[in-house]
C-alpha cells in the first residue's frame, strides 16, 4: 500500500488544521480508502425515528449516496472516540446523547473501518456542520435500503441490521466471583467487592469480545449489573457503567429478581455464577449462564 495526501485544492473540510490521518491509503490494486489510521462512523439508532443517515455531497468519495457520519481516525485515537468525534463534527451529534452498544470492524489488512452502533439516550436534532453533507435525516430502519447507499455501507447494512435486535446484559454474582479467587477477600469483603466493581466498570467501558458473548460483530458494550450481599454491601465504590444491587437478604434471590427484571428487555441475559442451584433458577427464566472463570478471563 501507499499513503497519498489529498491533492492540492481537493475539497475537504476547509476549516482547522489538517490531521496526519487525513490521507488516502492506496491498495496495490489501486483502490483508495480514506484515513491513514483507518476510519470510523456512527450508526446512531433512535427507537422512535430510526437511523441517522448523511446524504454525502457530490464531490465526496462515492458522492450523492447515503451513509453514516464518520471519517478518518486520528493517530492513536480509538475507533469509538473517532466515530463520536467525526459524527459531532459532521452532524452535531452530542457525545453524551448516545450509548455505545457494539462495534463492527471491516479489516482489509491495509485499512480498517469501524462502525460504532449506539442507542440514542437523549433525543437530538442533527446539524449540518461541515460542507460534506447535503442533508441529514432520521431514516426508519425498514426504509434504509430504499436509499442509494454508499457501497461500503450497503454491504455492511444487512449484518448491522440483524444485530440491532441484540441487547446483551451481564449479571454478576459478586460473592461467587470473589470466592473463586483465594486472594484474602474474606478479610475485607467490602474492599474486595469494590475492587471487582472497578474492574467490571473498566470492562463495561472497554467492551467485550463478540466471540466471548457468542454474538456477531466485533465488540459489544453490554449492560453490566452486579449483585452484592452480606458485608460486601458496605462497599462505597460506585460506577456509572455498572448497575449495583444490594441484596437485603439472600443474594441468590436478588440475582433471580434482577434477572427476571432484565429478561425480555435485554437479549441475551448472561448470569455469571458457578453456583449450580442458582444457575438452574436463572436458566428457567430464559437467561444463560457463564462460570466465574469466563468472567475472570474477560477481566484479564
Amino acid at each position: 500500500m501507499t499513503i497519498e495526501p489529498p491533492a492540492a485544492g481537493e475539497p475537504r473540510r476547509p476549516h482547522g488544521p489538517r490531521d496526519p490521518g487525513d490521507a488516502w491509503v492506496v491498495a496495490p490494486t489501486g483502490e483508495r480508502y480514506w484515513g491513514r489510521f483507518g476510519a470510523a462512523g456512527l450508526l446512531a439508532l433512535d427507537a422512535e425515528r430510526g437511523v441517522l443517515l448523511q446524504h454525502r455531497v457530490s464531490w465526496s468519495h462515492f458522492g450523492d449516496t447515503w451513509a453514516l457520519p464518520g471519517g478518518a481516525r486520528h493517530e492513536n485515537e480509538s475507533a469509538r472516540d473517532g466515530a463520536l468525534r467525526e459524527s459531532g463534527e459532521e452532524a452535531g451529534v452530542p457525545e453524551d446523547a448516545v450509548q455505545a452498544r457494539f462495534e463492527s470492524v471491516l479489516d482489509l489488512g491495509i485499512w480498517t473501518y469501524t462502525t460504532l452502533v449506539a442507542d440514542v439516550t437523549s433525543p437530538f436534532e442533527p446539524v449540518i456542520s461541515d460542507p460534506e453533507s447535503v442533508a441529514l435525516e432520521w431514516v426508519p430502519v425498514d426504509e434504509v435500503e430504499s436509499r442509494p447507499l454508499h457501497p461500503g455501507f450497503a454491504a455492511a447494512w444487512p449484518a448491522l441490521r440483524s444485530a440491532l435486535s441484540v441487547r446483551p446484559a451481564v449479571v454478576v454474582d459478586v460473592a461467587n466471583v470473589m470466592g473463586s479467587v483465594p486472594d484474602g477477600w474474606w478479610k475485607d469483603r467490602a474492599g474486595a467487592a469494590g475492587r471487582l466493581l472497578t474492574r467490571l466498570s473498566a470492562l463495561a467501558s472497554e467492551g467485550m469480545d463478540a466471540e466471548a458473548l457468542g454474538l456477531s460483530a466485533t465488540r459489544w458494550f453490554p449492560f453490566v449489573a452486579a449483585v452484592l450481599e452480606g458485608e460486601a454491601r458496605a462497599t462505597d465504590v460506585d460506577h456509572d457503567l455498572v448497575a449495583v444491587w444490594r441484596a437485603s437478604g439472600s443474594g441468590d434471590d436478588e440475582i433471580v429478581r434482577v434477572t427476571s427484571k432484565l429478561v425480555g428487555s435485554w437479549d441475551p441475559v448472561i448470569v455469571v455464577t458457578s453456583d449450580r442451584g442458582l444457575a438452574e433458577r436463572v436458566e428457567a427464566l430464559g437467561a444463560s449462564v457463564r462460570g466465574t472463570r469466563w468472567l475472570l478471563d474477560q477481566l484479564g
